[in-house]
């Protein structure tokens, strides 16, 4: 049974782990960042957005009470399905989901918004293209920050218990924070080892030039910015 190291935080650690376990692999959780909430400005969040834009479920799972109030009647878009789901959890009314790619749902609110303002949840730590495409179309972004990702990080002794003194077959990196920290892990004189045949996957090509071929290993990176793509790249069992 391959050995699969998950590097994203929880809930989603988690889900992943069920997911690879129900396909036949042994997952291991190593989670490489951990995120946390921010207070937010409600009264800047309401300003005179007409809609809600979402790229990332931690932004709305994060959102204070407050926040989620002052928008929740607005429409909201949302990048994909699990971020449309986190949406409509946290209380809102009028949900559009996108297709999981958030250009093109940049692309959509332009269109549907010409010339007026939204409000962006999202974390401290982003890719900026959302935002310059929506700005480049006229729309004014108003970012709302509702949390942070910050590293965890572990010690040798605590990785090598973890991994049991066997390498690891495959690591599954879903940030580029993450995949810098990873980076990290494999230059570590006493990890080397459970590293040496390990096979790396990124959900995007940014996220890959973090890691930047940290184990002198080429890593593949998914079709699609989606876990669904990602753990396609896996090799199939037999």
């Amino acid at each position: 049974m391959l050995r699969v190291l998950v590097t994203r935080p929880e809930p989603g650690a988690s889900r992943t782990a069920r997911r690879l376990q129900h396909i036949g692999f042994q997952p291991i959780l190593l989670p490489l960042t951990e995120t946390a909430a921010l207070p937010a400005d409600t009264g800047f969040v309401t300003g005179d957005a007409i809609a809600v834009a979402v790229t990332s479920a931690n932004a709305v799972r994060h959102a204070s009470k407050e926040v989620i109030a002052a928008l929740a009647d607005l429409p909201c878009h949302a990048v994909g399905a699990r971020t449309a789901e986190a949406a409509r959890k946290m209380g809102f009314s009028c949900v559009i989901e996108g297709s999981g790619d958030a250009e093109a749902l940049a692309e959509s609110i332009a269109a549907s918004h010409p010339g007026k303002a939204i409000a962006y949840l999202c974390g401290r730590v982003r890719f900026p293209v959302f935002e310059q495409r929506l700005k480049e179309a006229g729309v004014q972004v108003r970012a709302v920050e509702t949390y942070d990702t910050l590293p965890v990080r572990h010690s040798d002794e605590t990785v090598l218990a973890l991994l049991s003194g066997q390498p690891v077959d495959a690591v599954l990196l879903y940030s580029a924070k993450a995949a810098a920290a990873m980076q990290g892990l494999t230059k570590r004189p006493a990890l080397q080892g459970a590293f040496e045949k390990t096979m790396f996957f990124a959900l995007s090509a940014r996220i890959a030039a973090a890691f930047d071929g940290g184990a002198g290993t080429a890593i593949r990176i998914a079709a699609q910015p989606d876990e669904e793509a990602l753990l396609a790249l896996l090799p199939v069992l037999p």
